[in-house]
């Protein structure tokens, strides 16, 4: 038996996704709550769950600090944020504390499953929708030089400093496993601070990416040496 704590303030939400989670398994246990102290009781009160799934913005939960509680409480089960937010700084934020998805509530049925499956599975999920319209939002993003501590003109100054990093390590031939392990992050982070140096430097891919870094004399004859051996 399959046991996943629902958590979500509207009552029309928790039943559709009722609908939905009980297309995982015959004999799925779907336990709900509307606020975050209410989860974190019905945490409590079961040794066992298989999944959480949490409404960033429900009260009670104050943004990812909730997340952080119950991965405290619970560190063993899958904790996947629900959300209509889009912001980076909230994706990044749930990833790198631990959330195993990050899930729109625009989501359809049939993605909802795929997505709790992967997760189930060990996979963190992010759709890729998601990424993009965090790649393009800019309200959070803070000012920063360039890499080696320059000032720089254009884009290289809307970089966040951990955006600069995720190049830096770009440019020298880095892959996202790599990076990842470099800056201790998970691969999905990585991927979503590509794609707002991809958005910021208005390029579409990694090889487009170092060639306008290079460009821009943000790496030296060694580092091109590897991103474009002969």
């Amino acid at each position: 038996m399959m046991r996943i704590l629902l958590a979500d303030d509207h009552t029309l939400v928790r039943e559709n996704l009722r609908d939905f989670l009980h297309g995982l398994e015959p004999d799925v246990v779907v336990l709900e709550a509307e606020t975050f102290p209410e989860a974190e009781t019905i945490a409590s009160r079961h040794a066992r769950l298989d999944l959480i799934i949490l409404d960033l913005m429900m009260p009670g939960m104050d943004g990812l600090a909730g997340l952080r509680q119950m991965l405290k409480q619970k560190p063993d089960v899958p904790v996947v944020i629900l959300s209509g937010s889009t912001r980076q700084r909230d994706i990044v934020g749930a990833i790198e504390l631990g959330a195993k998805g990050f899930v729109p509530k625009t989501i359809s049925g049939k993605a909802m499953l795929i997505a709790l499956r992967m997760i189930l599975a060990g996979e963190t999920y992010v759709p890729s929708a998601v990424l993009r319209a965090a790649a393009a939002e800019n309200g959070d993003d803070r000012p920063a030089g360039g890499l080696g501590g320059g000032a720089m003109d254009g884009p290289a100054q809307k970089l966040t400093p951990r955006q600069q990093q995720v190049l830096d390590l770009l440019v020298r031939g880095h892959t996202n496993k790599r990076i990842a392990k470099e800056l201790d992050l998970k691969e999905i982070t990585v991927k979503i601070h590509l794609q707002s140096v991809f958005r910021k430097f208005g390029v579409s891919n990694r090889t487009q990416a170092v060639a306008l870094a290079l460009q821009r004399g943000m790496a030296s004859g060694g580092d091109v040496a590897k991103v474009f051996p002969n």
